[in-house]
């Protein structure tokens, strides 16, 4: 069992995410540091990459800054390095096949596992293919978190079986991004999650507002809130910091 446990122990959790190097190296160690200092149960650092099939605008336009500012994956390793010197809250990468692959799978989940991290999210890695990341990432001690789409009920409980960690429930159909409803039957979901498995499942696309988390808390283990906290570090820049640990408070 890794480390991501004690994101769901006794409570619901808050699950933030960000790109690693956005806008740059050193604002985004403070970025993740303030966020972790606010209180998220757990962390997504989002690595970089020039195809993000499953993000919508924001985050595109993350990946592309952080990509022009020299960001690496070497550098997102020593980015985790550096928030681990603080702080031991839970996290995961969430990337792409790509990356991993260029990388070299094998030395990828090492120095992952080395640098701190407790889980990765492959978006775009199907579920039959998942033993090519899984096995290795398990080697070194890393949890391979599935994601479930409003699919059927068949194929929600064939993935939730399987699930490690915790389980990422996308909320609607389409990339991430903001969105002011949620029409989604996510009772359902989470239903038919539950009568496999007792790993916690997060709800994730879209949420953005203190009332949506309270909408999704009641239904699910957990909320993850992506887009609206990059938006804020496109606004903000230096000043982001700051304003991401009002933001995160306010959705505790």
């Amino acid at each position: 069992m890794s480390n991501i446990y004690k994101a769901f122990e006794n409570k619901k959790a808050f699950i933030a995410f960000l790109t690693a190097g956005d806008p740059d190296y050193e604002t985004s160690v403070k970025n993740f540091k303030a966020v972790a200092e606010a209180g998220a149960d757990l962390i997504e650092i989002g690595i970089p990459f020039s195809d993000p099939i499953a993000e919508g605008p924001v985050i595109q336009g993350a990946d592309l800054r952080a990509l022009g500012s020299g960001m690496t994956t070497d550098k997102v390793f020593d980015l985790l390095k550096e928030i681990r010197k603080e702080y031991d809250t839970p996290v995961v990468f969430m990337t792409y096949a790509n990356p991993v692959y260029h990388y070299g799978s094998e030395e990828f989940f090492k120095k992952a596992s080395e640098a701190g991290a407790d889980g990765i999210i492959i978006p775009d890695c199907p579920f039959e293919e998942r033993h090519e990341f899984c096995d290795i990432a398990e080697k070194y001690g890393m949890d391979f978190i599935s994601m479930i789409a409003p699919t059927s009920e068949n194929r929600i409980k064939e993935i939730a079986s399987q699930a490690k960690g915790f389980i990422y429930v996308v909320s609607s159909m389409g990339v991430t991004g903001v969105r002011s409803e949620i029409n989604t039957d996510l009772d359902s979901i989470i239903k038919n999650i539950k009568d496999v498995t007792d790993v916690p499942a997060a709800i994730g696309f879209g949420i953005s507002t203190p009332e949506q988390a309270e909408k999704m808390r009641a239904i699910a283990d957990g909320v993850i809130v992506g887009s609206a906290m990059v938006k804020i570090v496109a606004e903000e820049g230096e000043s982001a910091p700051e304003k991401l640990f009002k933001y995160v408070k306010s959705m505790k």
